[in-house]
């Protein structure tokens, strides 16, 4: 598989897992911890990942960006890691969701390539979802500015550096995408699960279910 070298992807592995009751990036799914799918992910996008807001050692999986904005939530670490990189394009994957196909990724990175967008999300049943998300590395002055005000959602944030380069924020749909051929899970998972969020031991139990279902 060929490598991105206009691109870098990046495992978000800072929260503070207080509702998963242990550290979340090496809770244990289908055999392996949950940092270890978020990069599989990354490098099946033909991606040479790197994590960013680690909270525990992590070197044994992947290159750690130094955290330059510690306790500061993922958009803390997506700045640390703009800040760390060259690429152009930044592509951000949370640790806990371990379902998503590589398809949607590189679907992603191909349509940010293509509109020149500044921001690129999914939208799944017409909601635009936060992660994964396709950054270019201008929108980085408008995110520090939105981390140093204190407004650390990571979304408000998106829309403003995208509204900062005078764009719309790319929202892409990940339905159309199916529908036609362009987006599909490995293991054929219904779209429906592949955002599904592992932040508790209720949902890495559901994650298990629908992998379970789906190997079936």
């Amino acid at each position: 598989m060929t490598t991105q070298t206009d691109a870098a992807g990046f495992v978000l592995a800072g929260g503070r897992s207080s509702r998963m009751g242990t550290e979340k990036a090496l809770v244990q799914f289908a055999g392996e911890p949950l940092v270890a799918h978020a990069l599989r992910i990354l490098r099946g996008a033909g991606l040479s990942p790197s994590i960013s807001g680690a909270r525990c050692p992590l070197e044994q999986f992947a290159p750690v960006v130094p955290d330059n904005e510690p306790d500061c939530g993922p958009l803390g670490g997506i700045c640390s890691a703009l800040v760390w990189t060259q690429a152009r394009w930044s592509i951000f994957l949370p640790v806990d969701l371990p379902l998503l196909p590589s398809s949607l990724v590189g679907f992603l990175l191909r349509s940010a390539r293509t509109e020149d967008a500044a921001i690129t999300v999914a939208s799944l049943n017409g909601f635009a979802q936060t992660f994964p998300a396709v950054i270019d590395r201008a929108a980085l002055p408008w995110l520090v500015s939105a981390l140093a005000g204190g407004r650390g959602g990571c979304f408000a944030a998106f829309q403003a550096a995208a509204s900062g380069l005078q764009q719309a924020l790319k929202v892409v749909d990940v339905e159309e995408g199916v529908r036609t051929g362009k987006l599909g899970h490995p293991n054929a998972l219904s779209a429906d699960c592949w955002f599904l969020n592992v932040n508790a031991p209720a949902d890495l139990e559901r994650a298990e279910a629908c992998r379970k279902v789906d190997i079936r």
